[in-house]
């Protein structure tokens, strides 16, 4: 605004607060480290109110948005009456098929199929931070293998939006964000509700497209981690606490038995969980790849640090 524009108007500074919310942070059981970075990086930037409020609860209320950068919105271009010129904003605005494959895409391929190994995996390996887990090399080969290499050979392409061009910043941009406080407890969360839509598809596309799935690797190991996620033992042998699921107390009754250190205790146990098409939206062992995944998980099983060799010996 210039000087001629100014006249008439009173300049006041003002505050725009975003409240931020964490389980943990509640409970003091963990430090906000995403909060105090965005502040460093805005005063290096020449914003000098900065300082955040700090509520008894450990609820922070601070004077910017702490957001990710990649934003994609798509919406059917059905309005009746009339719309704004969305597109303006960067809008995507198409027909329902489109935006029902654009959705397909994220959900089965490019976004969540990736979460959800890191969160089972990183609950086992101790992170309590996604984007840290980007830092891990086996992890991070591990999300690249799911998604660029497995998933694009039967992603569904809405053709608004790329798939190659979406799965590669989401891995390189928005999963690594250090600013997203993102835990791996939250999005393990119902994680038996998820399997279905986010390997079950990719499966039954390799079915469909190769008669079975023996060619994937990646998602049988996110797979055998869920599983051995299920045992609610870290991979240096402490207890922890499993994410919200209504299937918990049914899965972990059916993995009963099995001791980690103690490869000899598992007796089959996996297969009933596997075989379960209402799981997975199709039986695994049918698909090729249930022996695979117990074995990998009979590996993963063998005692401390196990898991990580596991992760290390396919993903070479």
């Amino acid at each position: 605004m210039d000087a001629k524009e100014r006249k008439g108007f009173e300049e006041k500074s003002f505050k725009a607060a975003v409240i931020t919310v964490s389980d943990k942070g509640a409970r003091g059981e963990r430090v906000d480290e995403s909060g105090p970075a965005a502040k460093e990086m805005l005063e290096e930037a020449g914003f000098t109110d900065t300082e955040s409020i700090v509520t008894s609860k450990n609820t922070y209320v601070a004077p910017f948005v702490n957001a990710e950068g990649p934003q994609y919105l798509v919406i059917e271009d059905k309005f009746p009456n009339g719309r704004p010129a969305l597109e303006k904003a960067g809008v995507y605005m198409t027909d329902r098929d489109t935006v029902n494959k654009v959705e397909r895409m994220k959900v089965t391929t490019c976004l969540n199929p990736l979460h959800t190994a890191l969160a089972v995996y990183g609950c086992v390996l101790g992170y309590d931070l996604i984007a840290d887990e980007m830092k891990d090399e086996q992890l991070n080969k591990l999300v690249h293998q799911i998604g660029p290499v497995e998933g694009m050979p039967v992603v569904t392409d809405p053709g608004i939006l790329s798939p190659v061009d979406f799965v590669n910043e989401v891995i390189q941009v928005r999963i690594p964000n250090p600013f997203m406080p993102d835990t791996p407890q939250r999005i393990a969360t119902d994680t038996s509700q998820k399997v279905g839509i986010r390997y079950g598809e990719t499966i039954k596309s390799y079915v469909a497209q190769y008669g079975d799935a023996k060619k994937l690797t990646a998602i049988p190991l996110a797979i055998a981690g869920w599983c051995r996620y299920l045992l609610a033992v870290d991979d240096e042998g402490k207890a922890f606490e499993l994410s919200a699921d209504p299937m918990v107390p049914e899965l972990t009754k059916q993995l009963e038995g099995i001791v980690v250190g103690k490869p000899e205790t598992y007796t089959g146990q996996l297969k009933s969980i596997l075989s379960n098409a209402n799981i997975f939206g199709i039986d695994l062992y049918e698909a090729g790849i249930g022996e695979r995944i117990e074995e990998m998980f009979l590996e993963e099983i063998a005692g401390p640090g196990a898991v990580r060799n596991v992760l290390k010996k396919y993903l070479a």
